[in-house]
């Protein structure tokens, strides 16, 4: 088996018990055509809810990728699993500081607790490789003020720091996933700026970041812009109404595959070491589940080919492919991140996410302030209700007033948690990367001095 490639596939599978429609059969759908190719060496699948499912995969893969990993986090598991045919060495689940609201319940996004999940893998020519898989928080969209991404914000600089940490360990890094956000945002200017990171799929198509460019159709939105969700290819998405973008787009690309090779060592200085590229990155399970008229998820799965070069293999920038998005293809927040020096987050980057964070501080703040409001409200409302009870004219009233007790009760506890409790956790996780982000800011500040002088 060749060991100078490393080919990946990724999807976001929908499979919310009792929510996701054909849930079973898609999974083993799904399962059946990935155990039918012996190609892939990882597998990395979000919102895989349901252990049975993961069971029933890791079954299917196991004769050709055996090691898996389910991970756990929140009060019904982070959807993200792992399966690889290298050696794991360890696992580690990081569950972001913020998922949304307790009171969100359609969302449901606090219930999962997402997270950025990861193994280390032993790799024969790497070493030691980090594999990561995430799903990022959902809400928010990507027009509009930033502070309604604050929570997404969140998440994507935790991940950015994980990987930058794994690479500064001296490993691999490879990430991938549903980011739940488009190229051109700040989300995943901050995973790619922070961790330095290219992205497989510009890197083998570099002009499809270009903002004036406009895919012909659904399937050249797929094909040439990697559009990976809310296709009108897609079954579950066809015919649903679409902001402009999205519509004009034929869908949206949300699902990546992004790697880096680790930072130099002290002691490796001046050393030559293997370098990573992505040679080939398609959008993958386009077609409708065999025998059924529906898709296999209501995302499109993403492959990705990533090469392994050795020193003596490189050929010099001059006479190779571009490696890195051309200055047509970056968007606002894009930088170039192939190398294995750390990258850092622009100033723009910077300022936005600051003000957004801040914005959303004040925001939590108020909103605190109002479900407190309404808790010394329903306190208020109960010793009333309690006092007067001796007085009521009829005895069929007590009844009722008893159900309509125990709502308010219920109600006031409720917003108890969120104006106190979460309140006070939401703001204390924006307060914490607030103040990181502002070390970094002076951090970036002096060095630029120190270089000046």
């Amino acid at each position: 088996m060749a060991e100078t490639r490393i080919n990946i596939f990724t999807m976001n599978c929908w499979g919310l018990k009792y929510v996701s429609k054909f849930r079973i059969e898609r999974i083993r759908a799904l399962a059946s055509e990935l155990s039918k190719s012996t190609e892939y060496d990882i597998v990395a699948l979000q919102e895989l809810w349901v252990y049975s499912d993961f069971e029933h995969v890791r079954d299917m893969l196991s004769g050709h990728l055996p090691q898996a990993k389910f991970f756990y986090s929140g009060a019904l598991g982070a959807g993200l699993a792992i399966f690889t045919r290298f050696p794991i060495i360890s696992t580690e689940v990081h569950p972001y500081s913020l998922n949304g609201e307790p009171i969100d319940v359609g969302g449901g996004d606090w219930f999962v607790g997402k997270a950025a999940a990861s193994v280390v893998l032993s790799h024969p020519v790497l070493g030691q490789l980090q594999v990561m898989n995430t799903h990022l928080y959902a809400k928010g969209g990507e027009d509009g003020p930033e502070y309604r991404r604050a929570h997404r914000l969140i998440g994507a600089w935790e991940l950015a720091k994980i990987a930058r940490q794994a690479a500064e360990l001296g490993r691999y890094v490879i990430a991938v996933g549903d980011y739940n956000s488009i190229p051109s945002t700040l989300p995943i200017a901050i995973i790619r700026q922070h961790a330095g990171f290219s992205d497989s799929w510009l890197v083998t198509h570099p002009f499809s970041n270009a903002s004036a460019t406009i895919p012909s159709s659904p399937q050249d939105a797929i094909d040439e812009f990697g559009v990976t969700g809310d296709s009108p290819i897609n079954s579950w998405s066809a015919g649903k109404s679409f902001d402009p973008q999205t519509s004009q787009n034929f869908g949206k690309r949300l699902d990546y595959v992004f790697y880096r090779q680790p930072r130099l060592l002290p002691h490796l200085n001046g050393a030559s070491i293997p370098t990573l590229r992505s040679t080939d990155c398609r959008v993958m399970f386009t077609q409708e589940v065999p025998g059924a008229t529906y898709s296999f998820s209501d995302h499109f799965g993403l492959r990705a080919t990533i090469e392994i070069q050795n020193p003596s293999d490189t050929k010099p920038a001059s006479a190779s492919a571009p490696d890195l998005e051309s200055a047509e293809s970056q968007n606002a927040w894009s930088s170039a991140a192939d190398s294995a020096e750390p990258s850092e987050l622009s100033d723009a980057t910077l300022t936005i996410m600051l003000e957004a964070l801040s914005q959303a501080y004040q925001i939590s703040k108020r909103r605190s302030r109002k479900e407190l409001s309404v808790f010394i409200l329903c306190v208020l409302v109960l010793s009333a209700v309690i006092i007067s009870s001796p007085w009521f004219p009829h005895s069929w009233i007590s009844p009722i007033f008893m159900v309509f007790n125990v709502a308010v009760a219920w109600w006031g506890t409720t917003m108890l948690y969120e104006g106190f409790l979460f309140g006070n956790w939401e703001r204390n996780a924006y307060m914490n990367t607030i103040e990181e982000l502002e070390i970094h800011q002076k951090a970036l500040e002096a060095e630029g001095r120190r270089q000046a002088i």
